[in-house]
């Protein structure tokens, strides 16, 4: 017979503990980081970037023009009810000035802007405020309007 067997003198249980360990953590910590990874890219996959064609792209500074903005999706789609926001950057607007695209993605702003003493070019900023409730985003910088001394 053989004689009892003391759990306190047996050191064989220690062996490979401490790797096993490592192993479990880095696979427990891993696998939820690359899940989470992969589940946070599905929603961008959906998401369509937003750009502004303008024409004229130059105008005058001082006197008042008509500018057509077309908002598009990076799919080529027009984007309807988006509001666009045309404010000053380089070039001086008295204040900003918006619109709202309609059905062919178009709208029409009336512009006067101006420079200051000295100035040859500066440039106003566009942005696009996309519908909500749909894919399209504005992350991106849009196109800016090109303002010249006359």
């Amino acid at each position: 017979m053989r004689p009892p067997h003391r759990f306190g003198a047996d050191d064989r249980a220690i062996e490979g503990l401490p790797i096993r360990l490592i192993i479990a953590l880095v696979v427990g910590v891993a696998s939820p980081a690359i899940m989470m990874s992969m589940l946070g890219g599905i929603g961008t996959l959906a998401e369509t970037e937003t750009d502004v064609e303008i024409d004229p792209v130059t105008v005058d500074a001082g006197r008042t023009t008509s500018v057509d903005l077309t908002v598009l999706g990076d799919d080529g789609n027009t984007v309807e009810d988006a509001t666009v926001i045309v404010m000053s950057d380089d070039a001086w607007l008295d204040s900003a000035v918006k619109g709202e695209t309609g059905s062919d993605g178009e709208v029409t702003l009336r512009l006067d802007p101006t420079l200051r003493q000295g100035q040859r070019t500066g440039t106003l900023q566009v942005d696009v405020v996309p519908p909500t409730n749909t894919d399209y985003v504005d992350d991106q910088s849009n196109t800016e309007i090109v303002v010249i001394e006359n």
